[in-house]
């Protein structure tokens, strides 16, 4: 095959950085003509070697444009597991719960360390969720209330599944949030942590086993087995680094708007891609959509 790679620009079209000012520049860096999937929103070019995405994106910053090169082949994903919080949404909710105690800055302290991976996200999630004692079904109640998807979260998963592709949510979070979202956005399956609750109040404990990012890795890698489906046909977003396994083991691992551990290791990874800029409806893109 001449063209084993394709080059890919995603950006927020409302942004007006990806323009044809930009694709003209893509067609003479790469000598392809190049397609546009989505005007101002999704270009891409077939490339014969991978390592031009850096020449791109170089001369295309300080633009807000994500260059990813992706193989050529196999390109259509049959399973997408994605994590949830500042996914899929745009909240960390155990941060809005402990916004409810008064300790939301020690909370978010705590959420933004374990998910740039200096803590441990068990001992940290136990920890968490222990300043949470006492927290209502009201409260719970409340803060759902705030959930607000992340954009292109519901195209995403409406594409993904009218293109015969299953679906499951992954979260580290909670299932008291987690499943509304799930069955808001339509994924066929959900997976989650879940808070103690007695009389009515948070104990501040979590039922055992706590869903981890090993456990993440695990759940994908039983979901495949299930639907007969091989690695290479799987994409998993997330930001965290209790995401980081499940994007790794994935035929496409995708860090959306995340960390800078995360962004790294899949900017390294040839299986990974990093969505900066553009919203979820990129992952489609990724996929020749």
């Amino acid at each position: 095959m001449p063209h084993p790679h394709v080059l890919l620009l995603t950006a927020d079209p409302a942004s007006g950085a990806l323009d044809e000012s930009v694709a003209f520049s893509v067609r003479a860096l790469t000598g392809t003509q190049g397609h546009w999937l989505k005007p101002g929103a999704a270009f891409e070019a077939p490339i014969s070697d991978a390592a031009i995405r850096k020449i791109v994106a170089t001369a295309l910053a300080p633009r807000p444009i994500d260059v990813n090169t992706l193989p050529h082949e196999n390109r259509a994903k049959s399973l997408l597991a994605a994590d949830m919080e500042s996914t899929l949404i745009e909240q960390e909710m155990i941060d809005e719960l402990a916004s409810l105690t008064g300790r939301r800055e020690e909370m978010s302290a705590l959420t933004r360390a374990t998910m740039r991976g200096e803590i441990d996200f068990k001992t940290s999630l136990r920890h968490r969720v222990a300043l949470l004692a006492g927290l209502t079904l009201g409260d719970l109640a409340t803060v759902a209330g705030r959930i607000t998807l992340m954009p292109g979260a519901a195209t995403l998963v409406a594409t993904m599944k009218a293109n015969g592709a299953r679906t499951a949510l992954v979260s580290g979070g909670f299932t008291v949030f987690a499943e509304p979202v799930a069955q808001r956005l339509g994924f066929d399956r959900c997976f989650a942590n879940t808070v103690e609750i007695e009389i009515g109040h948070l104990t501040g404990r979590l039922a055992e086993p706590i869903l981890d990012a090993a456990k993440k890795r695990d759940i994908l890698s039983s979901l495949a087995t299930e639907q007969d489906i091989a690695p290479a046909q799987i994409l998993a977003v997330g930001d965290g680094a209790n995401d980081l396994p499940m994007l790794q083991a994935a035929g496409l691992g995708v860090a959306f708007r995340a960390k800078p551990a995360v962004r790294a290791a899949m900017r390294a990874s040839p299986t990974g891609a990093v969505i900066d800029h553009a919203d979820l409806t990129a992952l489609l893109h990724l996929q020749g959509l």
